[in-house]
Formats: structure tokens, C-alpha cells, sequence
């Protein structure tokens, strides 16, 4: 096959490493509420559109807030949009959180409350990606697909290449490489969580998230590090080519539009609107303010009122 850099490359010690990540993940894999069988194939994708972007530390208490309220696609379809807004405080991108009530909906409606269970199905979601279903289709039934996502890719292209990744969207190289190093299932390994290809899957991204980490991996603790061609290189290019930089917030619309909901959220009982003026002590550049309003309005994340106070969807 062709490395990221268009060059011809030998795979070796597939097996070695998919044997020492396994042993590396039943030992030290975090207890995460939606992992080893103990969530519905809902819940997991509700956990994997919660963790896009955002910490899994952050996620688990959201998770369980949201799980106990709304625990089936039909409970989520049928909540007050006022109320999954308010939910999902401060993950960050809150747009997910009605794409997700969407999702809901045409689960309820069109797969009676449970969730399709191919590929193409769960990617004609609304708000689903590639990443998504196939995080899905492994996590929460088992199926063997390779999940692609930015800690893969820097793990296998780190331990099999010997290189960084390029950054921006997986290319065919690296999605090939993940197909090419996934391993089989046995027959005998009936519980999902425990097949092969579903291990793999994640404990490559559990070492990414917090062992073989982008800027500072910590490679004495890695139980690969013995068969991974770049630390025996060097490590060249190290942090060079980061998947997604650091993005600044202070100052950002992000940051407006997060004051914004975060005053919505905060709203004494009995009150549903923010005034003008509370508006405008929320952030010093009006016009900054106006924009981001909008934006929220436009998102349907807020609607706006007589007076210019605002208020959360009905």
C-alpha cells in the first residue's frame, strides 16, 4: 500500500501491537458509562455526538443528566427544544444538540424508537457522519469497520509510518491503512464489546486521546512504543502537523454566543426571556452582540422578541 507520503510501505507487527493494545485496554481503559455493553446502541451515539469536540471528562456527567431524562430516541423527539438547549450546557457547538433531537425524531418515527443497524442507514441521520456511524456500527453493535477519526489517524500513521498526519480530512491513504490493520473477528467472541476489531477500535483512540497525545506523547507509557517506527526514528516532526490547531476563544463569536445561551440557561424560575439590556451588559461591542444574536436566531437556538429580548425556543 502507499504511506501518506505516496510511498510503497510495509505493514509489520499488526498483530504484536493489536495483542499489546488489547491486554493495554482491558488493564487501563477508562470506565466510561457507555462502554462495555452497559448502554443502548442510542446511548452510544448519544456519546459520540457529545464528544465531538469536547472532552470526555466533560461529557460523562452531561451523558448521565441526559440518559436518565430522555433514555430512547422517542423521549429525546418529543422533549421542548428549550429544554435540550438548556440540557446540554456548556459541551460547546449546541447546533448538536438539535441535530440530535432530529436524529431522534426520524428514529422514532421511521425505525419505531430503535436504531438502524447498517452503515448508509445510520449516515442518512440527520447531523451523522462517516466518523459517527461508524463509531456506531463498531461500539454499539459490533460490526467489524474501521473508525477513523483524528486519534486513529495519528496513532497508526505514527506506529505503522513512522510519520505525523497530514491534518484536515482523513485522505484515502490513511483510511486505507486503517482497513488494512484491522483485525479479524473470531466467531467465538460473541459479546460485541469484546470482538477484536471492537477493541482495536477503541484502544487505538484511547491511546491517542490520552497516551500517544498530539503535542506530547507520552511514548515511556505506551505500550506499543517497543514496534512504533516513529519513536524509533526519532519521533521526526513531532507535533508539526497537527490535525486541528488550537483554536482561540477569547474574543470569539463562540464566546458571545455561549454568554448568550449561558444567561438563557440561568434564567431564574418562573422567568423565560433575557432583556435588551441584560443583553448588552453581557458584552461590551454591540455590534459583535447583534451579529452573534442573529446567528443564534438563524441556528434556532433562540427566538427573538418584541423589544429585542430573547428567549429559547418553544
Amino acid at each position: 500500500m502507499n504511506d501518506t507520503n505516496g510511498n510503497n510501505a510495509e505493514i509489520e507487527n499488526v498483530e504484536a501491537v493489536a495483542v499489546a493494545l488489547a491486554e493495554w485496554w482491558h488493564a487501563s481503559a477508562r470506565d466510561l458509562p457507555w462502554r462495555f455493553g452497559r448502554a443502548t446502541p442510542w446511548g452510544v451515539l448519544v456519546s459520540e455526538v457529545m464528544s465531538q469536540q469536547t472532552q470526555m471528562s466533560r461529557v460523562v456527567p452531561y451523558w448521565n443528566d441526559w440518559m436518565e431524562r430522555w433514555p430512547d430516541a422517542a423521549a429525546l423527539a418529543g422533549a421542548a427544544k428549550s429544554d435540550v438547549i438548556t440540557a446540554w450546557g456548556r459541551l460547546g457547538y449546541p447546533r448538536r444538540a438539535l441535530r440530535l433531537q432530529e436524529c431522534a425524531r426520524v428514529v422514532a418515527s421511521d425505525y419505531g424508537n430503535e436504531l438502524p443497524q447498517t452503515y448508509d442507514e445510520l449516515l442518512a441521520l440527520p447531523g451523522i457522519g462517516d466518523y459517527t456511524a461508524s463509531a456506531v456500527m463498531s461500539f454499539a453493535f459490533g460490526e467489524r469497520i474501521a473508525v477513523v477519526d483524528t486519534n486513529i489517524r495519528r496513532v497508526l500513521s505514527r506506529v505503522f509510518l513512522g510519520v505525523e498526519s497530514l491534518g484536515g480530512a482523513a485522505s484515502p491513504a490513511e483510511r486505507a491503512l486503517a482497513k488494512q490493520v484491522l483485525p479479524q473477528d473470531s466467531v467465538s467472541k460473541c459479546r460485541r464489546f469484546d470482538r477484536s476489531s471492537v477493541v482495536w477500535n477503541q484502544s487505538v483512540m484511547e491511546l491517542g486521546a490520552i497516551v500517544c497525545t498530539a503535542k506530547s506523547p507520552l511514548c515511556e507509557a505506551c505500550p506499543v512504543s517497543s514496534r512504533c517506527v516513529f519513536l524509533r526514528d526519532g519521533r521526526p516532526g513531532l507535533g508539526e502537523r497537527r490535525t486541528r490547531p488550537r483554536q482561540r476563544f477569547q474574543g470569539t463569536d463562540r464566546q458571545v454566543r455561549g454568554l448568550v445561551l449561558n444567561a438563557l440557561r440561568n434564567l431564574p424560575e418562573g422567568e423565560i426571556a433575557v432583556d435588551r439590556k441584560s443583553l448588552e451588559r453581557l458584552w461590551d461591542d454591540h455590534i459583535q452582540l447583534d451579529r452573534c444574536i442573529a446567528s443564534l436566531d438563524e441556528d434556532g437556538l433562540i427566538e427573538i422578541l418584541p423589544h429585542a429580548d430573547v428567549r429559547l425556543p418553544v
